[in-house]
């Protein structure tokens, strides 16, 4: 490699003029909260996604938790949650005061195993939370077959905004669905989360839970000063603000393209690493669409020259960033100490956690960013770790 390394982030969102004069609308109108900008953006997403409802809120956290809440996930209830997972998806399930049950997941897809989510169903199982893992949907198809179909499918589609399985959209293939819009997404408004589903009920009981419990039917068609909404429902402050909104807009119209960039330069680096036999490589799903918000390969502990973790520091020795795939939630402490869990209790998402690397890919980097990226590994392959 050479002495003049380059930096190159794991993740970088792509934003520009577009989005910063974007902000200028509800800058000057005075209308920085929830207002026309989050019901553009709703309506647009909706659209994209062929769903009837979208509702924007704070974060993919806050719409997990609206989306349990929503179903009715209570004290009592059991939710199944994926081992191999960022831990908000389980956190949500404790907001609710349900218990979050661990099911292992594919060291292949990342996603969890069928066979082990039916078989952790019992009679308090009120949900299933399907992890769409990077980008990768889950087998939805065969999930709904094997579930009693009193149990609800939540979809964590943090990773899968344009993500397709079987000529359908991530949002639309459970009850209820939550995206994210962190800046490691592969679209971003800062913060904020989208909350899709084609049941109108269970939307309605979403955008109370949004926006503080209120319900906006005040007895009236024209609204009298002294008119307060009721409220009825516990509700939170989840509401994403028109300043994000505008962002969203933006940055919405560009998805297509830069999942395309994202998916080209995956299939780039499947194939320069299809001769790396201690590298297990992403796959593009047959009958669908991968969103690449990560790129993510499996390190053969048994064939690799060198140790998972000594192969991120080394590349991070030449200015490259890389993570772990994701968390496993039962080595979490809060997780261990309060469920008890031992790091074999799930050994998919113990190897995935300890054997995953996700390389840098995102719609900044360059062809040299890739070149560079790719001659690291190769030397590593060739054991050139300094």
């Amino acid at each position: 490699m050479s002495n003049n390394k380059r930096q190159i982030p794991i993740a970088l969102p792509s934003l520009g003029e577009e989005e910063w004069q974007a902000v200028r609308e509800p800058i000057f109108s005075g209308w920085l909260t929830q207002g026309p900008k989050v019901a553009e953006f709703e309506k647009d997403f909706a659209d994209i996604h062929n769903v009837s409802h979208a509702m924007a809120t704070t974060s993919c956290t806050s719409a997990l938790h609206i989306a349990l809440k929503a179903l009715g996930v209570g004290p009592g209830d059991e939710v199944i949650v994926p081992a191999f997972t960022w831990v908000a998806t389980a956190n949500a399930v404790l907001y609710c005061g349900a218990t979050p049950v661990l099911v292992d997941v594919s060291c292949r897809t990342y996603n969890l195993e069928v066979i082990e989510c039916v078989a952790a169903v019992t009679e308090r199982t009120k949900a299933v939370v399907a992890v769409h893992a990077f980008g990768l949907c889950a087998d939805m198809d065969e999930l709904k077959k094997a579930l009693p179909q009193n149990i609800h499918i939540v979809e964590d589609a943090a990773c899968a905004a344009g993500a397709i399985h079987n000529n359908q959209f991530a949002g639309t293939l459970g009850d209820i669905a939550a995206f994210s819009f962190h800046p490691r997404k592969s679209i971003t408004t800062g913060e904020g989360g989208m909350i899709t589903s084609n049941h109108s009920g269970l939307m309605e009981e979403a955008e109370k839970l949004r926006n503080h419990g209120l319900n906006l039917n005040v007895g009236s068609n024209k609204p009298r000063p002294y008119d307060m909404p009721d409220v009825d429902v516990l509700g939170f402050n989840y509401r994403m603000t028109d300043l994000q909104a505008a962002v969203g807009i933006v940055q919405l119209g560009k998805l297509n393209r830069f999942i395309e960039e994202r998916g080209r330069w995956a299939k780039w680096y499947n194939d320069q690493f299809a001769e790396i036999d201690w590298i297990q490589c992403p796959e593009e799903p047959e009958n669908g669409r991968h969103s690449w918000q990560s790129y993510v390969i499996y390190v053969d502990p048994d064939k690799a020259p060198h140790s998972r973790n000594e192969i991120m520091d080394a590349l991070l020795a030449e200015g490259i960033s890389t993570r772990p795939g994701t968390q496993a939630v039962h080595m979490l402490s809060f997780y261990a100490e309060k469920y008890g869990f031992q790091k074999d209790d799930f050994p998919g998402a113990f190897k995935c956690y300890s054997n995953t690397i996700a390389l840098p890919l995102h719609n900044q980097m360059t062809q040299e960013d890739f070149e560079y990226v790719r001659d690291a590994i190769v030397n590593i392959s060739q054991s050139k770790i300094i």
